[in-house]
C-alpha cells in the first residue's frame, strides 16, 4: 500500500481524497497528453487549429505538452504528501477555472492567434468540470492536513 508522512503521521493513499484525485487526474492528463500527439501530426506546434481527440476536444502539440506537465504535477503530488496534493489540486483547479472562463471569449473566434492552445468549446467545459472537482477536493477535503502542517 502507498503511504505518505503528514506531520508525523503516516497516511495511506486511500485515506486522502486529495491524493486520490491528484493521482487519478494526473494519470488521466498524462495519458491524454500522450494520446494527443496521435491527433496532432502535421499540426504546427502553436496553432489555433489542431486535431480532435474523440472527435470533440481540439489539441495542438503545445496543448499536449501542457497536459503532460499538468498531469506530471498532479501525479507527483498525489503520490507525495497530503499537503502537496491539496496545494496542487487547488492551484491546478484555479488555473483551469480561469482558463475555462477566458476560453469562452476565445471561442468567439477560434482561429484567433490568441488561441495558441487550440481550445474549443468542449475543452472549456472540460476545463471547468476539472476545476470544480479539483477545487472542491483541494479546498474542502483533508482540512486537518493543513492545520497539522501549520502547528
Amino acid at each position: 500500500m502507498t503511504t505518505a508522512r503528514t506531520s508525523g503521521r503516516t497516511t495511506s493513499l486511500t485515506a486522502s481524497p486529495n491524493r486520490i484525485v491528484a493521482t487519478i487526474f494526473g494519470a488521466v492528463y498524462l495519458l491524454v497528453g500522450l494520446i494527443g500527439f496521435f491527433w496532432t501530426g502535421g499540426v504546427a506546434f502553436v496553432s489555433p487549429r489542431g486535431g480532435l481527440i474523440l472527435g470533440i476536444f481540439e489539441v495542438n502539440p503545445l496543448h499536449n505538452v501542457a497536459h503532460l506537465l499538468i498531469g506530471a504535477a498532479l501525479l507527483i503530488a498525489g503520490l507525495g504528501t497530503v499537503s502537496a496534493a491539496k496545494a496542487v489540486n487547488t492551484t491546478v483547479g484555479a488555473v483551469y477555472l480561469l482558463l475555462g472562463i477566458v476560453g469562452f471569449f476565445l471561442a468567439a473566434d477560434p482561429t484567433s492567434p490568441l488561441n495558441f492552445l487550440a481550445l474549443n468549446t468542449a475543452d472549456h467545459f472540460l476545463h471547468l468540470a476539472s476545476a470544480v472537482v479539483l477545487l472542491a477536493v483541494g479546498l474542502g477535503a483533508d482540512r486537518s492536513a493543513t492545520r497539522s502542517a501549520l502547528a
